[in-house]
Parts: structure tokens; sequence; C-alpha cells
């Protein structure tokens, strides 16, 4: 089992899609805040410094 596949993923509350199965999906640890595609969990998630996602999140809303 992959480490990805480990971690405890939800929704984004960024991901607005009506559509559950295509959905920004989130997983953090206290250093990682972890990304993916919910229409292909078995891609490599990106995995983001908690700080790079508050920039990212600052940007994108």
């Amino acid at each position: 089992m992959s480490a990805a596949a480990e971690l405890a993923w939800f929704k984004s509350s960024y991901s607005d899609s009506g559509d559950i199965n295509s959905c920004v999906e989130v997983a953090t640890t206290p250093t990682t805040v972890h990304v993916r595609d919910s229409k292909d969990v078995t891609l490599s998630p990106l995995a983001l410094t908690p700080g790079a996602w508050a920039a990212f999140l600052g940007h994108a809303s």
C-alpha cells in the first residue's frame, strides 16, 4: 500500500464541482499538505509545505 493511500483524504472546501467524483482532495500531516485529483487517485499527489499551500490559496480564491 502506498503512503498516499494511508492518508486521510477529504474533499477540499475550495473544490466547488457539483460532481463528487471530480474534485480536489487534500490530506494533511503536521509538515505537509498533500493534494490530489479525485478522478485518478493512482497519480502521485502534490506535496506542499503548509506555507506554500496557504500562499496558493491566497491566489486561488
